[in-house]
């Protein structure tokens, strides 16, 4: 792997009660986290293609990860998300970098399929600061059931001179979804919005 790794992190949330009400099964999403050194942090740099290729890298590695943390197929996995928060010696174009050019394809083989966009956010900031990965159903976008989010933080990253880079998936939707709109039984999953 040609990311410089420090840390990797791997966490996962299950919602067994919503409002007194029990969520049978439980509500479950796991997210992976990478920190790794940033090589142009402090300077300006036209070819960002490290940081591509490594986005392609961690996409599989981050991926993978999340489904093994849940304890699924990866055609169980219902839904997912990326995020990068860039250390303050970096650009938000890094982070772009990583999470957008390759990130995506290597996701989808680790989920299976993934007809939708990969849901995306990116920030720069410091250690502790809290990183919101947004989440979207992986075949069918207009599945409302399945808008959220999930939070990570780490209390020593980003430094500096550090991305946090971070993609979560998930085996289910929100708790007691009841907003309408396109049901996963309905959906399609064909154009990634239907």
């Amino acid at each position: 792997m040609s990311a410089d790794i420090r840390k990797l992190m791997v966490v996962v949330d299950e919602i067994h009660q919503e409002m007194g009400k029990p969520i049978d099964p439980p509500t479950r999403r796991a997210a992976a986290v990478a920190v790794i050194r940033n090589p142009f942090a402090g300077r300006y740099e036209e070819d960002l293609t490290p940081l591509i290729e490594t986005g392609a890298e961690l996409g599989a590695l981050l991926g993978r990860r999340c489904v093994e943390a849940l304890g699924i197929r990866p055609d169980q996995a219902e839904s997912y998300g990326k995020a990068a928060l860039v250390g303050e010696n970096g650009e938000l174009e890094h982070a772009a970098a990583l999470l957008h050019p390759k990130m995506g394809a290597p996701l989808r083989k680790e989920v299976e399929k993934g007809a939708a966009l990969v849901p995306s956010s990116k920030k720069r900031g410091g250690p502790g600061q809290v990183l919101d990965i947004p989440l979207g159903h992986k075949d069918a976008a207009y599945v409302r059931s399945h808008f959220d989010g999930m939070e990570v933080s780490i209390n020593d990253a980003p430094r500096a001179d550090e991305i946090m880079v971070a993609i979560a998936v998930t085996d289910s939707g929100r708790p007691l979804p009841r907003v309408g709109g396109l049901t996963m039984n309905e959906a399609k999953g064909e154009d990634g919005l239907r």
